[in-house]
């Protein structure tokens, strides 16, 4: 069999929650090769223009990744390496707050960024003033290792577009989908915006797995900051960002049904829905920092829109609305559009 190799400098942008047995962070590569694994899916997705058999994307992948499926269980035929397996330097010591966010207009004292878009990596101690980490350490941002990869080359090309999607959009360990754990991989910006995995984000509504960045009648669905000088100021902007649009949809005291704040993700503070007892709905407009090539940093704001599975009895005409809302309040936002 004919292998190729890939060699890769990875650099954390923001920290990261990437828990090892003492759920400290540390670098690892089986959270890698599961970073590899979800966006492989959507290259995959694209590539065959969204018509494909799960069944057979789930053979193929796992001829791949491997499988431990019983009796059936295949090994994995992708190899990877890093130079180094060291925990995190960001320690709890040296935890700082970011700075407190408020409701939308200015209004109450809010609460500590970090802890806002970090809550369960990041924790306020009883009788503190100020959150920490909650465990001993976190990759900090700036550090870096070489990941290495080996796998057969008939997967060259769907390997390459999967890595160029996660040096743009990849984010690694605990509340990743808020920013935390942004890496680069030191890669050429190539043509990965020119061959973004889109689809209309109404039709991405038709299956209950990420598969997809959305877009619409104005393009992708894809959204970016302004500049920052660094990750703790950035971090501040998402979670002002991420505050502002859960507060588009306010909860009616008492209710137990689904409101629209829950088809954004769920579950909501204070707020329970009957029958829908220990779900999960992760929100699925996702958060990245990028680096620019002087340094200085800004985050992309993304859609990846699919259904909630059916044991939430998902409501399509009310998710459509919830989430038009949401595009509407980013174009008005002062945001500027990319890609697509």
């Amino acid at each position: 069999m004919s292998m190729e190799t890939r060699r890769l400098e990875v650099k954390f942008l923001s920290p990261a929650f990437l828990g090892n047995a003492d759920q400290s962070g540390q670098w690892r590569t089986p959270p890698f090769k599961a970073l590899l694994r979800q966006w492989w899916r959507v290259a995959t997705a694209a590539q065959k223009h969204f018509k494909l058999d799960v069944a057979q994307l789930r053979q193929d992948e796992a001829e791949l990744f491997g499988s431990a499926a019983g009796s059936e269980g295949k090994r994995s035929c992708l190899r990877l390496r890093l130079n180094h397996w060291s925990e995190g330097t960001l320690k709890q010591a040296q935890w700082s707050a970011l700075g407190k966010i408020g409701q939308p207009g200015g209004k109450g004292a809010g609460v500590d960024a970090g802890l806002y878009l970090g809550y369960g990596p990041v924790e306020l101690p009883k009788r503190k003033s100020s959150p920490t980490l909650k465990h001993n350490a976190a990759i900090q941002a700036g550090e870096h290792a070489v990941l290495e990869l080996a796998f057969p080359a008939e997967h060259a090309e769907r390997i390459d577009q999967t890595l160029a999607l996660i040096h743009r959009f990849g984010t690694l360990g605990g509340r990743s989908r808020n920013g935390w754990g942004s890496l680069s991989l030191g890669m050429e910006e190539g043509n990965v915006l020119a061959q973004l995995p889109l689809r209309d984000w109404r039709d991405c509504l038709d299956r209950d797995w990420v598969h997809a960045i959305g877009r619409d009648d104005r393009g992708a669905l894809v959204w970016q900051t302004a500049v920052h000088d660094d990750w703790k100021s950035m971090m501040v902007e998402l979670a002002q960002t991420r505050k502002a649009l859960c507060s588009l949809f306010p909860v009616p005291a008492h209710s137990s049904r689904p409101e629209p704040r829950d088809w954004l993700s769920y579950p909501v503070t204070k707020h329970s829905v009957r029958g829908w007892n220990n779900l999960r709905l992760p929100n699925s407009l996702r958060f990245k920092v990028v680096e620019e090539p002087d340094g200085q940093l800004r985050a992309l704001i993304f859609h990846m829109p699919c259904l909630p599975i059916g044991k939430f009895h998902p409501n399509q005409r009310e998710i459509e609305r919830v989430w038009q809302q949401v595009h509407a309040w980013l174009d008005h936002s002062g945001m500027k559009r990319i890609g697509g």
